[in-house]
């Protein structure tokens, strides 16, 4: 027990002895003597609540300042007021909290406000039933070209075609697209997506939105890249050393008499001159069968024969490398090039097959199933599977992992799934890989 409690027992003692000090004496009849010590009782009881009451405004000061989150106080922790002393530790401890917490908005602020999508968040507590602006970086309202407002239900004037289809997604978890005319001008299409997040007293829904064209630029501008830079490399290797060989040719073609070893290195320069031009040759030929892939001749196929007539091509091979294979076909009708599927085909059973040879028990799995109103095709194989490094690379031109890869398979399989409306699909197991063909 600190000093001030021992004022306060102190004082409380004297008031209430003399209290009964002026009782003994009021009971004796000694009136004047009473008078005079319940005067002094009172004024140690005055002198008791003041110190107490002094103490309690300065905590309530502290108090106050945290609630109302004014941080400009500096008190100092009291060794002789055990409670003033934890409520300057309170207050300390919340100033340091709330600095960090700002600290941390200001920097979700500054990452959010220099993004080129667009972000909304919108708030309502649970006793509340109108959506409010929670935050709105500077991206949405230059997309929309609507100021910041402070209710949700503002932007219903402004843009009518975004605010009904937020409203029809009930702001839950969505993606949507949609075509917007913005001050008469022509219509922009973009990508909505809407995500909602509640704790035990408010419901969050964010919103962002981004320019399809946007987005479409820089894939093509990443694809471009990339296949420059494989286009460079490939040129670069071929016509560097048969740079090196004509340079060689024309200092022997300058002397006056060739030797017969002079002769000999000629014939060998040239060999290699003309094999490096049948390897361009084949480069561009490769490209040429990605740039110019032909309309598929569309017909009713049935994808059970189609996958048959595949598999007997394989069938050899596989029981000389001792690949077990498990087929699950049904008889699924599309419309489609049978040449492209099969060929489509044949590039994934050539991958699976490679991926699985230096395992000890190879399978390999192919089913036909529907999925989703959509036909799918599913190619699973127990190899080593793709790095995850290099995934986002497998569907590049040009692009492999094998000496002798060509690295036009697979963005072949690409280019003709998506010339029947479709896509191909890579996923990664726990072990090997599966490539999933997904027909309309």
């Amino acid at each position: 027990m600190n000093k001030i409690y021992w004022i306060w027992l102190f004082w409380s003692l004297l008031s209430l002895v003399f209290c009964l000090l002026a009782f003994d004496a009021f009971w004796h009849q000694k009136v004047f003597t009473a008078v005079i010590l319940f005067v002094f009782a009172v004024i140690f009881h005055m002198l008791c609540w003041l110190n107490f009451n002094q103490k309690m405004n300065e905590v309530e000061k502290i108090i106050s300042s945290i609630r109302q989150k004014d941080f400009s106080l500096f008190p100092k922790i009291s060794k002789s007021n055990d409670l003033k002393s934890s409520a300057v530790k309170l207050y300390y401890q919340t100033k340091d909290e709330h600095k960090n917490l700002y600290s941390y908005k200001n920097l979700y602020d500054s990452i959010l406000d220099k993004m080129e999508i667009g972000f909304l968040i919108l708030n309502k507590s649970s006793s509340e039933k109108d959506w409010q602006v929670f935050y709105c970086n500077p991206s949405f309202t230059r997309i929309l070209k609507v100021p910041k407002y402070n209710s949700w239900a503002f932007y219903q004037e402004k843009s009518p075609e975004f605010f009904k289809l937020i409203e029809a997604t009930d702001f839950l978890d969505s993606q949507e697209f949609i075509d917007i005319s913005i001050q008469e001008s022509s219509a922009q299409s973009f990508s909505i997506r809407t995500s909602r997040i509640s704790n035990f007293q408010n419901d969050f829904c964010v919103i962002s939105m981004e320019s399809i064209q946007k987005i479409i630029d820089k894939k093509e501008k990443l694809a471009w890249n990339n296949l420059m830079k494989v286009i460079s490399h490939e040129l670069l290797n071929t016509l560097t050393p048969v740079n090196s060989l004509i340079h060689n040719l024309e200092y022997l073609t300058e002397q006056e008499n060739l030797t017969d070893e002079d002769q000999e290195e000629i014939k060998d320069s040239l060999k290699i001159i003309n094999s490096k031009s049948q390897q361009l040759l084949h480069f561009i030929d490769s490209y040429r069968q990605i740039a110019e892939l032909p309309k598929p001749k569309k017909s009713r196929i049935n994808l059970r024969n189609s996958i048959e007539k595949v598999l007997k091509i394989f069938e050899p091979e596989f029981k000389i490398q001792n690949i077990k294979l498990d087929v699950d076909l049904q008889d699924f009708f599309i419309q489609a090039d049978e040449s492209m599927i099969e060929r489509v085909l044949v590039n994934l059973l050539t991958n699976a097959q490679l991926a699985v040879q230096h395992q000890e028990n190879k399978h390999i799995r192919l089913q036909v199933f529907e999925s989703n109103n959509r036909v799918v095709i599913s190619v699973e194989d127990n190899g080593q599977g793709i790095d995850s490094q290099i995934e986002s690379k497998i569907f590049l031109p040009f692009f492999t992992t094998r000496p002798n890869g060509s690295g036009i398979g697979l963005t072949l399989s690409k280019s003709i799934m998506e010339a029947h409306n479709g896509y191909i699909v890579y996923r990664r197991l726990e072990k090997g890989s599966v490539f999933e063909l997904w027909f309309l």
